[in-house]
């Protein structure tokens, strides 16, 4: 006997064969969603990468942490380990300043960071096997104790005693360079967020900007002149290293040649004396700024340390990933083409030998 239940069944099955039409907009809106998915993933910019193999093996030290891990590329490393207890000592120190705001600080961080979980996922050029709560957790670890670094540096007043960052020799220089690896970022976003629920009023209700404490922490590393530098210091950036480059980024328009300038043409650099090319310091304040006139190639000297290696072979891998212009790369280029032809005698003693390191520890 037939059921209500199996008379109700059979129509359904009847409508949809006599009128697909509603099965069929369903495996449309199903499909439109699985693409719009796609080209957004696509779509959105990736800028945090692994270093090219080809650099790595020649020197990998230029670009794996050796002190502390920041996102999620070298997350939970044995080696990194001792840094962690540090940095969820500094999210505490950095939630519980206000007093009596612990609590609701970090449930407002944690919904902050659930919003922005999906863009900043996209930053990343691979696929990140995190859990959801993972993620969120690493990135407000890493991003507060990278604010609060940021803070205790410009601000000695809220400094404790026996902290090992300050107090252990060479260990900040170490913390510093780490932050500027390519493998070892987290989106921008994620630090002005944080910064925005966290702010701290400095003194004489006078707040400093989360770029301006960025700069502090990194202006003594930086090469070429330092107010230039800090005019061109913005928000701009998508993470620490991309807010440095930008810095140096020149704003004339980009000069394309149609004819394609292979490593080996520079090289060939070394005839340039016999033609009689020469080489002069320049005063631009653009470290990227060269001119050549009448013969003369001038270039802005600067001070080449362990810092401004790893900052530039670091900016060198991020061009790898990128479509457009190379400037870092061009510059390293022609650096080789200076060195082979003896023109490094426009640095200092010093400087000569952190420039051949620099210039033969790169393979483009």
């Amino acid at each position: 006997m037939e059921t209500i239940a199996d008379k109700s069944r059979d129509d359904e099955l009847r409508n949809m064969d006599h009128n697909p039409v509603s099965a069929k907009t369903q495996a449309d809106k199903d499909l439109v969603s699985s693409i719009k998915e796609k080209l957004e993933a696509v779509s959105s910019l990736k800028s945090i990468f692994r270093v090219p193999l080809k650099l790595l093996e020649v020197n990998e030290n230029m670009y794996i942490p050796g002190t502390v891990s920041i996102g999620p590329l070298h997350h939970g490393k044995d080696g990194l380990k001792y840094m962690e207890d540090r940095k969820w000592h500094y999210l505490f120190t950095l939630l519980s300043r206000q007093p009596n705001q612990l609590e609701s600080s970090l449930h407002e961080c944690v919904n902050a960071l659930s919003d922005l979980e999906k863009p900043a996922r996209n930053f990343y050029a691979e696929e990140l096997n995190l859990r959801s709560n993972q993620f969120i957790e690493m990135m407000l670890v890493d991003g507060c104790f990278i604010i609060e670094l940021l803070l205790k540096y410009a601000i000695k007043g809220i400094r404790r005693g026996g902290d090992p960052i300050f107090v252990t020799p060479g260990l900040l220089n170490k913390v510093r360079c780490d932050l500027i690896l390519l493998e070892n970022q987290i989106p921008f976003l994620i630090l002005q967020r944080l910064f925005q629920i966290v702010l701290v009023q400095v003194q004489h209700d006078q707040t400093l900007t989360l770029s301006e404490l960025t700069f502090r922490f990194f202006r003594k590393q930086l090469p070429g002149d330092r107010e230039f530098v800090n005019e061109k210091f913005s928000q701009e950036g998508y993470h620490l290293l991309d807010l440095i480059r930008q810095c140096y980024l020149p704003n004339y328009a980009r000069v394309v040649s149609k004819k394609s300038v292979s490593q080996g043409d520079l090289e060939s650099a070394t005839k340039l004396k016999k033609d009689g090319i020469k080489f002069k310091r320049s005063k631009a304040k653009c470290l990227l700024k060269l001119k050549f006139s009448n013969g003369v190639l001038e270039v802005p000297p600067f001070t080449l340390h362990h810092f401004t290696e790893m900052l530039f072979s670091n900016m060198i891998a991020l061009e790898q990933h990128q479509n457009d212009s190379q400037p870092f790369t061009s510059y390293a280029l022609l650096m080789q083409a200076m060195v082979f032809r003896g023109e490094e005698k426009m640095y200092q003693n010093q400087e000569k030998c952190h420039l051949s390191q620099f210039i033969h520890s790169i393979q483009i």
